[in-house]
């Protein structure tokens, strides 16, 4: 059978390529001989899988069984970051990869409470934007198709085509009381994860969402020069969130603030040789001091440019330790477009230092989750300048800076996704429509708080607390209306030039420009 073949080949691609760290030397020396340790652990492995088949009270998926058995169990033995993609996951990273697909540009998602697939972003002149299909909308049938019953990833592949076709897409709407079918032609989609604008004169803002798209660093080159950088006196970079992606983007990224030549990055392992990056520099980026924000979920890719840019004293890094994933993962592709994803090297930033935080006490879990410090003490290594960095733990900030902390009443409000349905009662069938630069009143806020009230399952909230986060509620709703009279991006930048930490960052540029001007000294000295 072709799955059984499929199996076989992935397995033994994945226990050559998995268990070599463990046993590469021994597998080396005995490659020749029929009976080694790895021939009779893949015979171990096919008689289980076998007894499965045969004996199992229910019958067995040899895919599942070693897809999301075998395979992903050797991988556990190994790192938190060594992963096995089944076909559709392969597929869809390396779509995400391209930053280019077939389709109408919408991003969908599951809705928790009714458990149906709703609209949450039509991509600003895509064909889902011009057919007027809008955030809220509850997709209930695809080609007359009922896809009630169907999740986010089986809506979306219908939703998939070739360029050019038609889709008949079927919603029901806030407000209305009859279905509503839109017929959409697929359009060649292509997505950013960058945005750039004017945060006040002379002061830029760059906000990268990750690193995982091929297109970032050409992406990041536009942005600038529509701002025309050369007017640019200095930047906030945004990497909260940012975990990271392809290393070749964040090395492009690095370099373009870098001195030609500098060093961005270095990585090597047991099988793999050492390979360096260094910097390519863009003139017109060389001279304006820079702001680095990061937070806990700023990891791998987004560290390698934090890492670089604090080495060289370029930028000052400001927010929370980030998430210290130091390894780097390679691409190997298996039989029937399944993959690995395994670790193959550890990183290094340019003073030598490994950021990778200890994953070999307690589970992979706590390594996620807890988020326990984990500096290496001995592994310390100076900038530029003669500053003092640490390994082993993360990335940590020249400039501690800690997000308050949410109110129990600001927790109900984000979990209950209520500000969310509080706007799709609000427009109701209506295409939603506001003046530029609009923001609640207190009429609407009065409004809210009703809606509050006259919810199936109320939440609890006493006046004072009402009144108390008034001005965090007042930002909520506006992001949640511009989302939808707008885009995503016009309610991330209102989002952005309210946030205490980015103004924080802009009175911390003069910080960053004296460490620029100190690191131009010691580049002089040492070329003379």
């Amino acid at each position: 059978m072709k799955i059984r073949t499929s199996v076989q080949v992935a397995l033994i691609v994945g226990a050559c390529t998995v268990l070599a760290p463990l046993y590469g030397p021994s597998i080396r020396a005995r490659a020749a001989t029929p009976q080694d340790d790895l021939d009779k652990s893949f015979k171990s492995i096919t008689t289980v899988l076998s007894l499965l088949e045969q004996n199992y009270a229910d019958t067995v998926s040899s895919e599942k069984a070693i897809y999301q058995g075998a395979i992903p169990g050797m991988l556990r033995t190994l790192d938190p970051h060594s992963n096995f993609l089944d076909p559709t996951e392969y597929q869809d990273m390396q779509r995400k990869q391209r930053a280019q697909y077939f389709g109408i540009g919408m991003l969908i998602s599951m809705d928790p409470v009714t458990n149906r697939v709703i609209a949450m972003e039509p991509f600003p002149g895509s064909p889902a934007w011009r057919a007027d299909l809008r955030r809220g909308d509850v997709i209930v049938a695809v080609d007359g198709k009922d896809v009630t019953k169907k999740d986010s990833a089986g809506v979306a592949d219908l939703l998939r085509g070739h360029r050019g076709t038609p889709v008949r897409v079927t919603v029901m709407r806030e407000g209305a009381t009859d279905p509503v079918t839109l017929t959409v032609t697929r359009g060649e989609i292509e997505t950013s994860l960058v945005d750039a604008f004017w945060y006040k004169p002379g002061i830029a803002f760059l906000k990268v969402t990750s690193f995982e798209a091929q297109n970032v660093a050409r992406d990041v080159e536009a942005a600038m020069l529509k701002l025309d950088e050369a007017k640019i006196k200095g930047l906030i970079l945004d990497l909260r969130e940012n975990r990271g992606g392809l290393v070749t983007e964040a090395v492009s990224l690095s370099g373009r603030f870098l001195r030609d030549g500098q060093v961005v990055v270095s990585h090597r392992g047991r099988a793999e040789k050492e390979q360096v990056f260094r910097a390519k520099a863009n003139p017109l980026a060389q001279k304006y001091p820079i702001v680095i924000l990061v937070n806990g979920n700023s990891a791998s890719a987004s560290e390698i440019v934090s890492g670089a840019l604090q080495d060289h004293d370029r930028a000052l890094i400001m927010g929370e330790n980030t998430f210290g994933k130091g390894l780097v993962q390679a691409q190997f592709p298996l039989t029937e477009g399944a993959a690995l994803l395994l670790t193959i090297a550890h990183y290094y930033t340019p003073s030598g230092r490994l950021i990778q935080r200890d994953y070999t006490k307690g589970s992979f879990f706590d390594y996620y989750y807890s988020r326990k410090p984990t500096q290496n003490n001995d592994d310390v290594k100076s900038t530029d300048i003669g500053r003092k960095m640490y390994g082993g733990g993360g990335i940590a900030p020249d400039e501690k800076f800690e997000a308050p902390k949410p109110t129990l009443f600001q927790r109900r409000i984000y979990n209950s996704s209520v500000i969310y349905r509080f706007a799709s009662t609000y427009f109701g069938p209506s295409k939603p429509q506001l003046p530029q630069g609009w923001s609640p009143d207190n009429d609407l806020l009065v409004r809210f708080k009703d809606f509050l009230h006259s919810r199936p399952i109320p939440i609890p909230f006493t006046e004072a607390e009402f009144n108390r986060d008034k001005k965090w509620l007042t930002e909520q709703i506006r992001d949640e209306f511009y989302l939808r009279a707008f885009d995503k991006k016009t309610s991330d930048r209102a989002q952005f030039v309210d946030d205490p930490e980015v103004q924080k960052a802009v009175e911390n540029l003069p910080k960053a420009e004296s460490m620029l001007g100190e690191a131009h000294k010691v580049m002089v000295a040492r070329q003379q």
